[in-house]
């Protein structure tokens, strides 16, 4: 074990720290557009598909991030030490996706700029980007990405939590349906999940606590609670989100399809709430484009030690394609629920892969995965497949 596994700096921080940046990973602006559009389709029975979604999202971060540590490696050369060239192609599947929902992260930045400000979308898109650029470029970047990631959080709870309260919802109604809903659909479900844990968000944190030497079997408690809190961030962050668009759809008004969550804002705190939405569009893109970067690069620096020295380097040109792309393109936004919806496919694979590496004894030691989460691992496996291939036959 090396020196920094054993007595790794500043661990409760980096901890606190991994953990939003999963949680902020997963909160972009697809994870606002999909939570909207649904509750606006579901009405209060999105609750259960929120509830069924945290149960997945636990069994899958709990088995990643764990055996992430055990193993003391990241999640591609986990995949190439079972099956050679299999970590290539989990890469691959990674970093097309990263780089897919960066696109529209990028947007989403421009656009909560372009609110708060009235600037121009494409230079706030810019501008955003030359932040993120910056940061990685920052001496200690992975202490200052770990602060970024958890007060941009905690800002987006307390703004997500005045407009519930604005919005004054059914919470009865909606507490009840979260156990008892009357109506499902899995391409919600898949959704949600491949929008929570899926792709690259799944290992954020995992690859986080192993760069900051928080791996081996002695930091398993840690990186435990370090997962189940930034599980808990986006399940709160989550729910406040559909309480406060059920509070307006409940009243009979009609969210804008151009933009739902940003009326969701509007028409529970008149302008003062549109101009809210702007700060949290604004803290949710720019986290996730620092959250997909750090994690598509970290898929890549393992393979060649030219790509370790340079990997920051290498992050700063993934954010500049995101971000050249968009410019070129054109707004995103309405590929980002169909990119959940894929990498809702690629976290039945990823976990198999993880799952599997747990029972190697070349790779995991002497280490007995317990077994109430491998039963937890196969059975998130067979639902998101089995959902997946219901969403394909539809």
């Amino acid at each position: 074990m090396s020196k920094a596994s054993t007595n790794p700096p500043s661990s409760t921080n980096t901890l606190l720290g991994a953990a939003f940046l999963m949680a902020t990973s997963a909160v972009g602006p697809g994870f606002l557009t999909q939570t909207t559009v649904f509750t606006q389709q579901l009405l209060a029975n999105f609750g259960f598909v929120i509830l069924l979604s945290i149960l997945l999202d636990l069994g899958a971060q709990l088995n990643i991030w764990r055996i992430i540590a055990i193993t003391e490696k990241r999640a591609q050369d986990i995949a190439n030490d079972l099956f050679f060239g299999l970590g290539y192609l989990l890469s691959a599947l990674i970093v097309i996706g990263g780089l897919a929902f960066n696109i529209g992260n990028v947007a989403g930045a421009g656009l909560g700029i372009e609110v708060m400000s009235g600037l121009d979308v494409k230079i706030g898109a810019l501008v955003s980007a030359g932040i993120g650029i910056a940061l990685f470029l920052l001496p200690e970047a992975g202490k200052a990405m770990d602060n970024f990631a958890k007060y941009l959080g905690i800002l987006m709870l307390l703004l997500i939590a005045y407009v519930v309260f604005s919005a004054y919802p059914p919470v009865g109604e909606a507490l009840v349906r979260t156990v008892a809903p009357q109506q499902f659909d899995p391409i919600a479900t898949i959704t949600l999940v491949g929008g929570t844990v899926g792709g690259y968000i799944t290992f954020a944190g995992g690859h986080r606590l192993l760069e900051a030497g928080i791996k081996g079997a002695q930091y398993l408690p840690q990186v435990n609670r370090s997962a189940t809190t930034g599980i808990l961030v986006t399940s709160i962050i989550r729910y406040f989100l559909f309480l406060a668009t059920l509070g307006v759809v409940a009243t009979g008004l009609t969210l804008s399809k151009d933009n739902p969550p940003a009326s969701v804002f509007q028409l529970a705190a008149g302008q003062v709430g549109y101009r809210l939405f702007g700060v949290l569009m604004w803290s949710a893109a720019i986290t996730s484009v620092i959250g997909s970067a750090y994690t598509s690069v970290s898929f890549l620096r393992t393979f060649h030690p030219s790509l370790e020295r340079n990997h920051r380097y290498l992050t700063v040109a993934f954010i500049t394609v995101s971000t050249v792309i968009f410019l070129a393109v054109g707004k995103p936004v309405q590929i980002l629920v169909f990119v959940g919806t894929v990498n809702g496919f690629i976290l039945p694979i990823a976990l198999s892969v993880m799952l599997i590496a747990a029972r190697n004894k070349r790779l995991v030691g002497n280490y007995q995965h317990p077994l109430w989460l491998q039963l937890a691992g196969w059975l998130v496996v067979l639902i998101m497949s089995g959902m997946a291939i219901q969403t394909l036959l539809k």
